[in-house]
């Protein structure tokens, strides 16, 4: 797993998702401190080092990055930790278009291109 506070290249990304099937990384956005953990088998075992870290748990939710498909397809809404019926998301998706806006700015921020 890799804490990303102040950035991560592409090509990094792209090295962690030659691991997991599918060329994908899976990550957990912290929305509030607006930091990230990639590169886990299981989005669980990413947010709790978040939540080991001090994070609260509503503010964590679960991506995907595909590093190999261009523009902003390459980040999906997709995990089970994102099952969170008391915060109004009732899917593994994230159902609340402002979050993701905030998500995929936050991812943005971290990921240089």
């Amino acid at each position: 797993m890799k804490l990303v506070d102040k950035g991560i290249t592409m090509e990094e990304v792209r090295q962690m998702s030659q691991r997991m099937f599918g060329g994908l990384v899976k990550g957990v956005v912290d929305i509030e401190k607006q930091i990230m953990v990639l590169d886990a088998d299981m989005h669980a075992d990413e947010e709790n080092y978040l939540l080991e870290l001090g994070s609260f748990q509503d503010n964590l939710w679960g991506i995907n990055l595909y590093p190999d498909i261009p523009g902003d397809d390459f980040l999906e809404f997709d995990s089970m930790i994102n099952v969170r019926p008391r915060l109004k998301n009732f899917t593994r998706s994230i159902e609340n278009a402002d979050l993701q806006k905030k998500i995929i700015a936050i991812v943005h921020k971290l990921i240089i291109k």
